[in-house]
């Protein structure tokens, strides 16, 4: 049976691939070589099959030509506009930074302004209560005026009763006019001493009237001066607290250990206080008071943003690399969190420190590199990584703006950059969230 179907597939294959004979002839010989049906059948598929293979590696090739030609032209594009990003940001960044000086300008001018009427309001306040005291001495001095006059004024009118009955007697007596004489002299003096009460008089009630105008313009003045305090003060403690607040930061907790620290001396103002006899204090008093708090805040949340990272860790030029988050990893492609930021500049670029601190780390860190750990107050710590110089030492303490390391690529990296880290309370934020809020203040 097998004979016969091998039979049934020779007769098929020979009509279509008959038997052939190759000759190879030569001077003394000649041979030749049997092609049989079978063995054309396996070239025939053989070069069939490379014929289709090579119209098949040909047509990828052309379409990832054609694709890689439309790669090159996407990515030119894409770099192009990445290009124009980077230069609208680097103006953005050069814009920010002069509003940042201005601001910080006008920032020191209200400083100024406000520590020249603070010493306005307290020489308006001391003249205020020097008039009210010359005021009160004032009226004493009319009272005691008016009980004189009045004690004059009897003893007038006794001298003149007693005058009288006097004259009378007398010249019934003797007819003698010497006693007379003399009673009208005292008269004379007395009522020349009772126009003189009066004069004073009528003169302590206009320098009251004066006084008083005085005082009124005074506390014109005052309520001025406390508006525009009061308006300074707005503006200056609203936008320190919305920092301090946009970067996550607890403003009680902080300013809480602000005033701890600074207790002795640079200590929270001491409030006024005017009166000596434990009476209540007045509404200017308590105005006033009201006003010191705010200095004294305004001043706390100016040495919390001296000890907080508000600033930049790069003073040169520079591009952001890569931002705080989830990204594709650069080194093994798979989705990794990147806790800090990244900046890209050239090799030796100097890195400052972005606030006051203590240096905790200064050395080599596995995937970090060459690193600088810098422990601020509330709680803070900046990292800065991949260091190719190192220009501190653990426990150095350093201030905002000082140099700690140039830039390189230690560590796990793929090029010159910073990976610039801000952890509170231990735990990674986005760096971008303090410079941003220092932009929109300083």
């Amino acid at each position: 049976m097998r004979t016969r179907f091998a039979i049934k597939i020779h007769s098929a294959l020979e009509r279509f691939f008959p038997e052939r004979r190759v000759f190879l002839k030569s001077d003394t010989d000649t041979r030749f070589i049997r092609l049989r049906p079978v063995t054309q059948l396996f070239v025939f598929t053989g070069a069939s099959l490379f014929v289709a293979w090579s119209i098949v590696a040909t047509a990828v090739i052309l379409m990832d030509s054609i694709g890689s030609g439309n790669f090159r032209e996407q990515a030119k594009r894409d770099q192009r506009t990445y290009q124009a990003r980077l230069s609208d940001l680097s103006a953005q960044r050069n814009g920010r930074a002069e509003e940042a000086v201005a601001a910080q300008e006008r920032f020191n001018a209200a400083l100024k302004q406000i520590s020249v009427m603070q010493s306005e309001l307290l020489q308006s306040e001391t003249r205020r209560r020097e008039l009210e005291t010359g005021i009160e001495v004032i009226q004493s001095t009319l009272r005691d005026t008016m009980k004189d006059r009045e004690a004059a004024r009897t003893q007038v009118a006794e001298l003149e009763g007693a005058a009288a009955g006097e004259g009378k007697a007398t010249r019934a007596a003797n007819g003698s006019s010497a006693p007379i004489s003399l009673l009208a002299e005292a008269l004379e003096r007395t009522a020349a001493e009772r126009d003189q009460v009066v004069i004073d008089a009528q003169d302590a009630l206009i320098q009251a009237d004066e006084l008083n105008q005085k005082l009124a313009l005074m506390r014109e003045q005052n309520d001025a001066i406390f508006r525009q305090l009061e308006e300074a003060m707005t503006v200056s403690v609203a936008p320190l607290d919305k920092m301090f607040r946009s970067a996550g930061m607890p403003t009680d907790r902080m300013l809480a250990t602000v005033r701890r620290g600074y207790s002795g001396q640079g200590g929270p103002l001491m409030p006024l206080s005017f009166s000596t006899r434990g009476e209540a204090p007045s509404p200017d008093t308590l105005r006033a008071n009201r006003l010191l708090g705010q200095m004294d805040k305004l001043n706390m949340y100016r040495i919390a943003a001296q000890k907080a990272p508000f600033a930049n860790p790069l003073k040169s030029s520079f591009r952001f690399s890569s931002p705080f988050g989830y990204r594709r990893d650069p080194k093994t492609g798979g989705r990794r969190m990147h806790s800090g930021t990244d900046f890209a500049a050239g090799m030796g670029t100097p890195i400052h420190s972005t606030a006051e601190g203590v240096v905790t780390h200064a050395g080599w860190s596995s995937g970090y590199g060459r690193l600088v750990k810098i422990q601020h107050e509330f709680g803070v710590e900046t990292r800065y990584a991949h260091m190719s110089k190192l220009r501190v030492k653990v426990g150095q303490r350093v201030s905002r703006g000082q140099r700690i390391g140039d830039m390189g690529t230690s560590g796990r990296s793929t090029g010159v950059h910073l990976h610039y880290e801000v952890r509170v309370g231990g735990k990674a934020v986005n760096p971008m969230i303090f410079i941003k809020a220092a932009n929109d203040v300083f």
